[in-house]
This record gives structure tokens, C-alpha cells and sequence, in this order.
């Protein structure tokens, strides 16, 4: 009797390994859960960042006043009936 029952233990051992251990087993699906919740996650904030861009490319090509901020900041241009001004610091000249 003892030699069934040790006989079962080890049927029981032997077909629980492929279940917990094995190419498709339990600790691997967890794994892989976890990476497709990282990769949804990595998802989710590239998908925010392409509707930025989107919303940015639909502004410059529809609106003015996307290329003309960009116009000013970036590339220092005026409109043709405005006048720059520099303001120097005294303070910030340079002594030798």
C-alpha cells in the first residue's frame, strides 16, 4: 500500500511539472502578463504622445498663429509693422 501511494505522489509530481514549470505553465503566464501590462502601459503613453504631435501638425498646417509662434521664438522673426527693442543690463557687460 505504502508503494501505490508513493507511486501516486510521484504521478502527482510528474504531471503538475509541465502545469507549473513547463513551456506553457503558470509561472510563465504570469510573466507574460506582467509584460503585456508593461507594453499596454509603454502603449498608452505613446498613443498620448502621437495625439500631441497629431494635434500639433493639424495647427500648423490649418492654423496661423501655430507658425507664427514658432516663427518668433525659434527664428527671432518680427512682423513687418513691429519694432524690436534690446534692453542691455549695464551690469551684464563685460569688464577686462
Amino acid at each position: 500500500m505504502r508503494l501505490v501511494a508513493l507511486a501516486l505522489a510521484a504521478l502527482t509530481v510528474l504531471v503538475q511539472y509541465p502545469l507549473w514549470l513547463g513551456k506553457g505553465g503558470w509561472l510563465r503566464v504570469w510573466e507574460i502578463e506582467g509584460q503585456i501590462r508593461a507594453q499596454r502601459e509603454a502603449n498608452r503613453q505613446m498613443q498620448a504622445r502621437n495625439r500631441a504631435l497629431d494635434a500639433e501638425v493639424k495647427d500648423l498646417k490649418v492654423g496661423l498663429d501655430a507658425i507664427e509662434e514658432r516663427a518668433r521664438s525659434e527664428l527671432g522673426m518680427l512682423r513687418q509693422d513691429e519694432i524690436f527693442f534690446q534692453i542691455i543690463d549695464p551690469g551684464a557687460s563685460t569688464r577686462r
